[in-house]
């Protein structure tokens, strides 16, 4: 059962509740900078479940954070109790990527009188911190730009842009998915030994002011101005680090998979 009043406690939001797109907006930055994105329930060998106690119990109640299928499930039920119309979507990431890969990202249509507005949480660090409508116009969102292309008939492409260059960040077609769908990307994507989340720890929040990023042991924090790079260098500055960047809090004698096997290197992670 969904606690929508637990769940606009752990977003610290106190605002409107109506199904209207000052509501939307206001509802998915505070949820993409208080929830982070992150996938460390792999790397401690534990199942990722995507039924909505579930979610409640770890995203809300425990104030943990997790990944794509997981916010946008909770995201998406909670828009529907206020009453919005809500459509999950399935997207290539295109972004970081020379291959094609399978649809194994999870987002939302939304729409709100004669608009349709791509909606996602649960992209991390490079992701949405506002609705971008889908009308081609770029979305300026503080520091980031973003807008939705056609690529082709019935293929989107959501884009953000540095400096003049516009960056594919994902594909997605109009199709509505189920949640069974999601349930069977979600378990290849948390188990297959060849998927980025089983091999890479990943921990990421945006905010209007910076994009904090964590990959194994490589911090990079990046602003207006600058991107700095940290390197941490054992299992307790890394504990500290989850909890003081991205407000994770783990037992002190917490060990993730891999992280720190030294024969790996950056090269593996991919």
């Amino acid at each position: 059962m969904l606690d929508v009043l637990a769940y606009l406690e752990r977003i610290a939001y106190r605002g409107a509740l109506a199904p209207d797109i000052a509501t939307l907006q206001a509802l998915h930055l505070a949820h993409a900078t208080h929830i982070p994105f992150e996938n460390l329930d792999i790397l401690l060998d534990r199942p990722i479940l995507l039924d909505l106690g579930s979610l409640q119990s770890k995203l809300v109640d425990a104030r943990r954070g997790g990944y794509c299928y997981e916010h946008n499930t909770l995201f998406a039920s909670v828009l529907r109790e206020i009453g919005f119309s809500v459509t999950p979507l399935a997207a290539r990431v295109r972004h970081r990527q020379t291959t094609l890969l399978p649809r194994t990202h999870m987002c939302l249509r939304v729409r709100i009188d004669d608009t349709d507005w791509i909606v996602d949480v649960g992209f991390g660090g490079e992701g949405l911190l506002l609705p971008v409508p889908m009308t081609e116009r770029p979305a300026q969102q503080y520091l980031w730009t973003y807008r939705v292309i056609e690529e082709s008939p019935g293929q989107h492409v959501l884009q953000s842009a540095r400096g003049e260059t516009w960056t594919d960040l994902y594909a997605f077609s109009m199709e509505p998915q189920e949640h069974v769908d999601f349930e069977v990307a979600n378990y290849y994507v948390s188990t297959h030994p060849r998927s980025i989340f089983v091999r890479t720890l990943t921990v990421q929040l945006p905010s209007p002011e910076r994009r904090q990023i964590l990959r194994d042991r490589e911090l990079i924090v990046e602003t207006e101005d600058s991107i700095k790079t940290d390197v941490i260098n054992n299992e307790q500055a890394l504990l500290e680090v989850l909890r003081e960047n991205f407000g994770l809090q783990f037992a002190a004698d917490t060990r993730f998979n891999n992280v720190f096997d030294e024969r790996r290197t950056y090269a593996d992670v991919g």
